[in-house]
């Protein structure tokens, strides 16, 4: 609720449809990402992650609140989003790795491929009814309200972190003080190339591909003619798409590399699709197909990453993995923005289509360098041959962690 309103209020009510400006948002949003990371990942692994994310989550609830009355009080102006975007980003810089390694804190490495699916299904079906139920809130009330209706709901986070049995947690072996610590996990990211493949992929997508806000506002009010409500119906259909992607990310008790290169594929298809699609409703439907490859890419990356990476480097890790998915909208938000202002909506979404097609073709080299991946068609019909490499690796470590 909290995006759709504010993506909506800059797009829509402090500016006259300004792509540009949607882009500028997600940009002062997520760079904090980049800015935080060597401490952000290094907190995670440090500090008590209930305590930390408690913290966290109190602030951004805040945040919410105080940008929820400036907008109800008619005195919210484009800076004024700027600068909450920023802070909540900063926030959210701390805030995603703590919450992302506090799942392994909660049910233990052995089922950690598991969890991390259904926590993305719990966070989905979120996302596919808060944009509906904002985009009715903003054509009703005003789009304070779902501000204010966010900053609320924390009081429910806030709850579960309290009422959890502490001495039931899974404890992690915390990161030491010794000097240079925080930047220990960019030298063991240099190690991996599997590692520094995911990412160089992650950069691609975020980049270029993750920039729904503004794809979908300009599409549905420049090329389909729509509202508000229209708008938060489309982000919903999306995480359709998204909560079945996760759905069957849950039924992989190992997730494989192999997995990303498809899942690429598919992502940039999806965007071909959209950026053809003449109507509401086609659109919408090519918005699945994005929302599924997306989430199997985000997911499987998440929980390879964290299931192949020393649990005492986790948080770091997974800190980069985070700044990269995220922290890289700054780098094409304005961009893409600017593409869909001076070529048009489609032409923004070829961008998105591009930067799938690409990351599949990361993926690809990877797997011909460091796998010997190689098609066959001994059968008399296409097959594929790959060495185990990273899938022993990480049922190693899920064998000692048993």
């Amino acid at each position: 609720m909290q995006r759709t309103a504010q993506d909506w209020l800059v797009f829509a009510q402090l500016t006259h449809h300004n792509a540009m400006a949607v882009g500028m948002v997600i940009g002062f949003q997520f760079s904090p990402q980049f800015l935080l990371l060597p401490w952000t990942g290094y907190a995670a692994d440090r500090f008590d992650r209930r305590r930390l994310l408690i913290t966290t989550q109190a602030v951004m609830a805040m945040l919410s609140l105080v940008l929820g009355i400036l907008d109800v009080t008619g005195l919210v102006q484009l800076w004024h989003v700027y600068v909450f975007a920023f802070l909540f980003g900063c926030v959210t810089a701390v805030d995603a790795p703590a919450r992302q390694t506090f799942v392994s804190n909660l049910v233990g490495d052995v089922d950690l491929s598991n969890a991390v699916a259904l926590n993305s299904i719990s966070f989905n079906v979120a996302r596919m009814v808060g944009p509906a139920v904002a985009g009715v809130l903003i054509s009703g009330v005003g789009s304070g309200w779902a501000f204010l209706t966010n900053a609320a709901s924390f009081c429910a986070v806030l709850g579960s972190l309290g009422f959890l049995r502490r001495n039931e947690l899974h404890q992690n072996k915390r990161a030491g003080r010794s000097p240079g610590s925080f930047v220990e996990g960019f030298g063991y990211v240099w190690k991996r190339a599997d590692l520094k493949a995911i990412f160089f992929m992650l950069f691609l997508i975020g980049a270029f591909g993750l920039n729904f806000p503004i794809f979908i506002s300009a599409m549905s009010v420049r090329v389909f003619h729509g509202d508000a409500g229209q708008y938060g119906l489309l982000m919903s259909i999306m995480a359709v798409g998204t909560v079945t992607g996760a759905l069957l990310a849950a039924r992989r008790e190992n997730p494989g590399f192999l997995l990303l290169l498809p899942a690429a594929a598919i992502f940039g298809t999806g965007f071909a699709l959209a950026c053809l699609m003449p109507n509401y409703e086609l659109f919408g439907l090519a918005l699945i197909i994005i929302g599924i490859s997306t989430q199997t890419i985000t997911t499987s990356t998440n929980s390879l990453v964290q299931l192949s990476t020393e649990p005492v480097m986790r948080g770091r890790v997974l800190a980069i993995l985070i700044a990269i998915a995220l922290g890289s909208a700054p780098v094409g938000a304005p961009f893409v923005g600017w593409i869909s202002d001076r070529f048009g909506p489609r032409q923004a979404l070829a961008v998105g289509a591009a930067s799938g097609f690409a990351a599949a073709a990361v993926a690809l080299h990877y797997l011909m360098k460091h796998r010997q991946f190689r098609i066959n068609f001994r059968t008399g019909r296409p097959g594929f041959s790959i060495d185990g490499g990273l899938h022993e690796q990480v049922a190693a470590i899920r064998t000692r962690l048993e």
